[in-house]
């Protein structure tokens, strides 16, 4: 096997820490002594065949059919990701109520301090000969805000990273001749051998407050369907710009921009617009070239505005998206609530128009992000029933041959009904999506397991008009456990997700397109620590 070889290594880190964590979920103030023991236990068995069975790896699908019935024996609610309406919440320790102080000096001492502790365990496991890899990051932050000065506001941020232990994850694979896609997130993607140098300013702004109103000036986080926290690593996606929210009009929010630099999930940098797009990979042209746009994007700036609007129980959402010199996507989502008898009904309609603009990015050709003449649409929907334990829905998403459906991935994840933590649909056309998702809260307190199931039919490698990055299709599914401590340990939480995802064709020309793509195990532990 090629290195690194972690069969031994990562399994005494999950053993570890996960029975560390069951032992404090099965603590007898929460009365429900066994259950999420139980359920590590078996986790780490059963992540312990996947490791043991590389050479029989066709027998997989056994294995996940038997995990799926130890799932419904506990199962009495999602993804890794908030949902893109919510606002960003990346930190929750006190309390951000103010009152306006009348005294600069004032402002500052009655200002809220928030600290942030974050541990992330990730294992990633792929078929056969092709490498596997894992990674124990750990790092902590702060944030300091004022209270109000007549209406202004200071806030600042920062956080910085370790990489605990993990294997070397700048080493490419000897047989697809590429490296690591997952646990190098955790860090700086520009700089894999970077262990200890791993630190960020991520907010540092200036809000003025008008009524419920606010503008804020600086490096900021904001969650929008085509920008948003993309929560899946150690720290988020931020943005430098002016952002504005208008909360005065009754059942109305307004929100936008102007933003000129971001600083992308996994990277310690702040670039500027045109210089951030590439780092995730760029894949290739529609003439199957590689696509060379990665520092010779021509773009200066991004302006975002959303309309939301209450309708009763009914809320829509419009958004008009522009890239300078890049594209213009429009978004319409509508959201419809149906109360019955034993609980609610649900439904969810998208719809995306994406066109070209200026030059696409640079007046050659192969040096483009976009055609500028291009096109692509997007659709997607969603049937759902909750009650007060369980939220089950069926979701579809419909990317046309019209085109690829492009949008920088260092940006934040697709806004569709259909994404599943882990894999993305953007750089895609001719693409059908089907997932269904099921969370319930289980007997412990402050805690849910959610499951999801995805059938992803895209176009062929080969059409690279319609497949930017040689993705095949695929089937994944995810299981998602998390849990709130009390008590003692309030201000912790624990999330624990295991994803796997098959591929639809028994036969690759290039390991390129296997390697961790398709028939790759990723198991993920993470500890937030809020105060």
């Amino acid at each position: 096997m090629p290195y690194p070889n972690v069969a031994s290594i990562p399994k005494f880190f999950y053993k570890t820490h996960l029975l560390a964590w069951g032992g404090l979920l099965c603590d007898r103030s929460y009365g429900k002594e066994v259950f999420l023991g139980r359920f590590l236990f078996d986790l780490i068995i059963y992540h312990e065949q996947i490791m043991k069975s590389k050479t029989t790896f066709e027998s997989f699908s056994h294995n996940v059919i038997l995990f799926l019935v130890f799932l419904g024996t506990f199962t009495n609610a999602s993804a890794q990701h908030q949902e893109v309406p919510e606002k960003p919440h990346m930190w929750k320790g006190k309390s951000t109520s103010f009152y306006d102080t009348g005294a600069i000096a004032k402002a500052f001492q009655y200002g809220i301090l928030q600290g942030h502790f974050r541990y992330f365990f990730m294992n990633t496991i792929n078929k056969g000969e092709l490498s596997d890899y894992f990674a124990n990051s750990g790092g902590g932050g702060i944030r300091y805000e004022t209270a109000p000065y007549r209406g202004l506001q200071f806030a600042v941020s920062g956080f910085y990273i370790f990489n605990l232990y993990s294997s070397p994850l700048g080493v490419l694979d000897t047989l697809a001749f590429n490296g690591n896609r997952y646990e190098l997130g955790l860090f700086d993607i520009e700089d894999p051998e970077n262990k200890k140098d791993l630190d960020r300013l991520e907010e540092f702004y200036l809000k003025y407050n008008y009524k419920e109103s606010h503008i804020s000036l600086g490096r900021q986080l904001i969650n929008t369907p085509f920008i948003n926290l993309q929560d899946g690593r150690m720290r988020p996606t931020g943005v430098e710009g002016i952002w504005f929210n208008i909360l005065d009009i009754p059942k109305t929010r307004i929100e936008g921009g102007y933003l000129w630099a971001v600083s992308p999930r996994s990277t310690v940098r702040w670039y500027y617009i045109g210089e951030s797009l590439g780092l995730y990979g760029a894949g290739v042209n529609s003439d199957g070239t590689r696509s060379g746009y990665e520092g010779h994007t021509n773009s200066h700036y991004v302006t975002s505005l959303g309309i939301h609007r209450e309708f009763g129980v009914h809320r829509f959402h419009i958004w008009n998206f522009h890239v300078d010199n890049l594209f213009n996507s429009t978004m319409f989502q509508g959201e419809m609530n149906f109360p019955v008898k034993h609980g609610k009904l649900f439904a969810g309609f998208q719809a995306i128009k994406q066109y070209g603009i200026g030059n696409g990015g640079n007046d050659t050709v192969k040096l483009r992000y976009i055609d500028p003449n291009s096109t692509s649409s997007v659709y997607s929907g969603r049937l759902g029933w909750l009650d007060d334990k369980n939220q089950i829905t069926l979701n579809y998403t419909r990317i046309t041959k019209e085109g690829r459906y492009l949008m920088p991935r260092e940006w934040g994840r697709d806004p569709f009904y259909t994404f599943m933590p882990r894999e993305r649909n953007e750089g895609l056309g001719d693409v059908h999506a089907i997932v269904g998702k099921y969370t319930r809260k289980l007997p412990v307190n402050h805690s849910q397991a959610t499951l999801m199931l995805g059938h992803f039919k895209l176009p062929e490698i080969s059409n690279t008009a319609l497949n930017k990055y040689g993705f095949p299709s695929y089937l994944q599914m995810n299981v998602d456990l998390r849990h709130q401590f009390l008590g003692t340990w309030t201000g912790l939480e624990m999330q624990l997700m295991y994803v796997h995802k098959w591929g639809l064709n028994n036969d690759y020309s290039n390991p390129i397109y296997q390697f961790n793509k398709v028939d790759v195990s990723n198991l993920s532990l993470v500890l937030n620590y809020h105060f």
